[in-house]
């Protein structure tokens, strides 16, 4: 498990190129036949992929969470964004397929992932916080998700929202998870911005051609830098970080948020105009 120390809005500004990449980007996950993980001190976010390409891959604890197992005193939620592949929460299997999401409660001691097809394996993306409260484990399937369009071919932002994990769908103790779905012609997500203090948010990345990028803008809005993202890699964005993007191609990606509350409208918008 890498563990990964967040800057303040101080030392964010003194920082060059690299040094936010090796801050606040995460990279090399969806290791074939492996579970990687991230631990960001960050409101205690973990953040992690199983890529299970022949024997089940079993979701083992780390030293660093000092854990009998790994969901001791933590939820996770799981968005499969590979080929059909199963989950086995203490004996109960879910099957899913790409853009499924599964939430796992609070105590569930075994976990397992399995791909349907090792030469077209799952993609699991797994993002887990600290809960004190169980939920239920359950699953939506992307069918039965009621997207939110939003934006527009003018603003070049024409984008369906789909809302997962959260007080009004899979129930969960701080987690909010969901993804957006760009139309083609369509690039930037986010945009007008906003920040909210209450809440980290953790953006994921794919479905972005290999060839194509995705700019993310990060940082106060009076003070922005960015940074170059590529397929299936993760950005962390502290609460007074703005978190909007651009790509050279319409990609997908998976938000998820952490903190003191579950209100998905809890935000404090940043006009353009306003941004530097």
């Amino acid at each position: 498990m890498r563990l990964y120390q967040m800057a303040d809005a101080v030392r964010y500004e003194m920082m060059n190129t690299e040094e936010l990449r090796d801050t606040f980007l995460l990279e090399e996950l969806f290791q074939p036949g492996e579970i990687e993980f991230a631990y960001v001190d960050l409101d205690r976010t973990v953040i992690g992929s199983a890529v299970p390409t022949g024997s089940a891959l079993k979701l083992e604890t780390d030293a660093d969470l000092r854990a009998d197992y790994f969901l001791e005193r933590r939820e996770m939620g799981v968005l499969n964004v590979g080929g059909v592949g199963s989950v086995v929460v203490d004996g109960k299997t879910f099957e899913l397929a790409k853009l499924d999401c599964l939430y796992i409660g609070r105590g569930s001691k075994d976990v397992s992932f399995v791909s349907a097809d090792a030469a077209a394996p799952a993609n699991f993306y797994l993002l887990s916080y600290p809960a004190h409260k169980e939920y239920p484990t359950a699953m939506v399937k992307f069918a039965d998700l009621t997207p939110v369009e939003l934006g527009s071919l003018e603003t070049c932002n024409k984008r369906r929202i789909y809302k997962a994990i959260f007080k009004d769908g899979l129930k969960s103790c701080q987690l909010v998870m969901g993804f957006t779905l760009l139309e083609p012609g369509s690039n930037w997500n986010t945009m007008p911005p906003h920040v909210h203090m209450r809440r980290s948010e953790v953006y994921f990345y794919f479905d972005v051609d290999p060839a194509h990028r995705v700019l993310h803008l990060m940082g106060p809005p009076d003070a922005t830098s960015h940074l170059i993202v590529a397929d299936k890699e993760v950005v962390v964005s502290p609460g007074w970080s703005i978190h909007a993007g651009v790509g050279t191609k319409n990609y997908t990606f998976c938000w998820g948020m952490g903190g003191e509350n579950q209100d998905y409208g809890d935000m404090d918008g940043v006009t353009i105009a306003e941004l530097r």
